[in-house]
């Protein structure tokens, strides 16, 4: 809310280029600190309020919510004449919506299972446990767990980080062929808005039928994604558009559906929400950068580029890059250990009812 109002009060007109670009940046800086935390906090809301049959809806709620968010803003934006109005109108609906914050409960009134009765372990603890150094009574981790965090994490990283690049870059990828910016556009949104519904459909499947099958879930969608990607070396010519649909559809599906399924087998192995979704999200984060700017660096300026600018070595770099960390999801065996406590321990039932011993 902060952030809005002070990227409002940087359309002021009485001040100067200099002063309007500071308190921009300063904006973007508030916009900036707060976002993660709301990556971060979703699997253990989803824990803490969730038993196993719909944390991963749960999960991918709350992950999505983001780019829903980002999709109403690119719609919703045009409607407005000018870009301080429609600043405007973003910190009052902020401000709007902000306070029903105060009214989350930090807990239910009878945890859900009994991860969702116990306080996660200090990040510190998880650090060493993935380090195989963990402390006499603290915390630890299986050298398979271990390495099924590793893998989760460079899976997780890749994928964020190619759907943010492609998603960034989607205009200067097709534009070189013909297509205009508002094709662009709704290449952004056909990537965006049937990923959301396809989400939305395939997470509760996933929890009634695939509760304790997350690592076989991953290893369908993935390898369908990494082709996917591969598929758009070819596919990103001009005039054609049933087939770059059809592979941009496909990328959006499987990438929401995989963003609470990485998340719910990152609090699996780990037994920690919090943490275990900091690690995953940083990698996406900073492999986003990575490939954004990698991708970009790729971009064919040579006088004899055809057509001129593309970024034709900049999608194979992506689909190599995704393709060649997907072929770990085939090591991931992801115990869904956290399941197996709440089967054995939890302190009540899925009516609320305590369980005598």
């Amino acid at each position: 809310m902060i952030a809005a109002w002070i990227r409002y009060a940087g359309t002021s007109q009485h001040l100067d280029p200099d002063g309007r670009y500071a308190l921009l940046l300063v904006g973007q800086i508030f916009t900036g600190f707060a976002q993660p935390w709301f990556q971060i906090l979703g699997p253990k809301y989803s824990e803490t309020w969730f038993d196993s049959r719909g944390r991963t809806t749960a999960t991918m709620i709350i992950a999505i919510s983001n780019p829903i968010g980002a999709a109403l803003s690119q719609l919703l934006a045009p409607a407005f004449l000018t870009v301080r109005e429609s600043i405007l109108n973003l910190a009052i609906i902020t401000s709007a919506i902000t306070p029903i914050a105060i009214f989350i409960a930090s807990k239910p009134p009878v945890p859900p299972s009994y991860s969702g009765s116990r306080p996660s372990p200090p990040a510190t603890q998880i650090i060493r446990a993935l380090m195989g150094r963990a402390r006499p009574g603290e915390s630890s981790m299986l050298s398979r767990e271990r390495i099924d965090m590793i893998i989760i994490t460079l899976l997780f990283g890749s994928f964020v980080g190619a759907f943010t690049a492609f998603s960034i870059l989607i205009s200067q990828i097709f534009s070189p062929y013909g297509y205009t910016s508002d094709e662009a556009g709704i290449m952004g949104g056909v990537l965006i808005l049937p990923g959301i519904v396809g989400a939305g459909t395939l997470s509760p499947i996933f929890d009634r039928y695939f509760a304790n099958r997350l690592a076989l879930a991953a290893k369908i969608l993935i390898p369908l994604l990494a082709a996917s990607y591969i598929a758009l070396i070819w596919d990103v010519r001009a005039d054609n558009y049933a087939g770059i649909y059809i592979v941009i559809v496909i990328i959006g599906v499987s990438s929401f559906t995989l963003l609470p399924i990485a998340l719910e087998m990152g609090c699996e192995v780990t037994r920690s929400a919090e943490t275990s979704s900091t690690i995953l999200w940083f990698a996406g984060n900073l492999l986003s950068v990575v490939l954004v700017l990698s991708m970009n660096a790729l971009k064919d300026d040579s006088p004899g580029a055809n057509p001129p600018s593309n970024m034709f070595n900049s999608l194979i770099f992506q689909a190599c890059f995704v393709g060649v960390i997907s072929i770990s999801v085939f090591g991931l065996k992801a115990q869904q250990t956290r399941q197996g406590l709440d089967e054995q321990e939890h302190p009540v039932n899925y009516e609320g009812e305590e369980i005598s011993e």
